[in-house]
């Protein structure tokens, strides 16, 4: 996990002032990019686990270009306040992965699962659920795995290891980096391939992308892993057979898997903004934004395979 000495590093965030306030503009979450969404689930439930006096809500400011996502507080609050508030969270967060065992990939074999299951408290089990059901066995034996799964140990990248490091070592500075201001991805740290920059194929570089140093945004990853447990796996039947989904998730008409999200306009807890992740709306080939609660759009994403890895492209609205 740490940064290599020999390459510069990204300009350190600073914040624009050091005034409290009880709103603040996320500029550096978009709303086509999986990743920042996550992120900004990682954020509340972040937030929400350190400072809950706090009441963190958050809408989409749609009426001023570009869209960016606002956090609101019940407390006037610095930047740097906030940043420190949510890696106080992380850190609370972050050691209830460790229910997950030793495995470096997510493939567990119903009995590992089981037994890993009875062994966790109930935050634990919540990672775990996230991740696998017992009522979704694939032709190998193993339990299928949560569409955010987007590695199985192709070029010794590891979903589960990253699961559990990943969380373990973000700091307020890179939390601020991610949410405050536009991504450098500069960061040669471990990533989860949710955001549609890591796509890094051939026809789309000017030149070849085989020796790049593969870099990413630290502190949006951080947010993301925590916000998995949010969003548990349910088996559901496909083509006669069982696989599991999530909330926000689906199979699109080309079997692809699809990631399907809200732009709300009003300030909404956590709790609400999972509540509408749930909606059948978003399940929908052509889901209708004004069929949800205040919401004023929709995006949608796709996971694609490119070669042996999995990726996703940047999110348009439905059709």
């Amino acid at each position: 996990m740490a940064r290599n000495p020999e390459r510069p590093a990204a300009p350190v965030w600073q914040p624009d002032d050091t005034i409290p306030r009880d709103r603040h503009r996320l500029e550096g979450l978009v709303p086509d990019n999986l990743l920042a969404f996550m992120a900004l689930l990682g954020l509340l439930r972040a937030l929400e686990t350190a400072r809950p006096a706090w009441r963190p809500r958050a809408f989409w400011e749609v009426e001023t270009y570009p869209w960016r996502p606002v956090l609101t507080l019940a407390e006037p609050q610095t930047e740097a306040a906030v940043a420190e508030a949510a890696a106080e969270g992380v850190q609370a967060l972050a050691p209830n992965h460790a229910a997950t065992g030793s495995a470096a990939d997510l493939k567990f074999s119903p009995e590992a699962f089981v037994e890993l299951h009875e062994a966790a408290d109930a935050s634990g089990r919540c990672v775990l659920d996230a991740l696998c059901s017992t009522n979704a066995t694939r032709d190998d034996g193993t339990l299928w795995p949560t569409p955010f799964a987007f590695m199985f140990g192709q070029g010794h990248q590891h979903f589960l290891t990253r699961f559990r490091e990943v969380p373990a070592n973000g700091s307020a500075q890179d939390i601020a980096a991610a949410i405050f201001a536009p991504w450098m991805r500069a960061d040669e740290t471990q990533s989860f391939r949710w955001d549609p920059a890591e796509d890094r194929r051939y026809a789309l570089r000017a030149l070849n992308p085989s020796t790049d140093k593969a870099t990413t945004q630290h502190g949006a990853n951080v947010l993301a892993a925590i916000c998995l447990p949010l969003l548990p796996v349910t088996p559901i039947r496909r083509r006669g057979e069982t696989r599991v989904l999530t909330p926000m998730t689906r199979y699109g008409t080309g079997g692809q898997i699809e990631f399907t999200w809200p732009l709300w306009a009003r300030p909404a807890s956590l709790a609400a903004i999972v509540a509408l992740l749930r909606h059948p709306e978003l399940a929908k080939d052509s889901p209708e934004a004004a069929n949800l609660p205040q919401t004023a759009a929709l995006m949608r994403a796709r996971r694609i395979s490119v070669g042996k890895y999995f990726n996703v492209n940047p999110a348009v609205p439905p059709p």
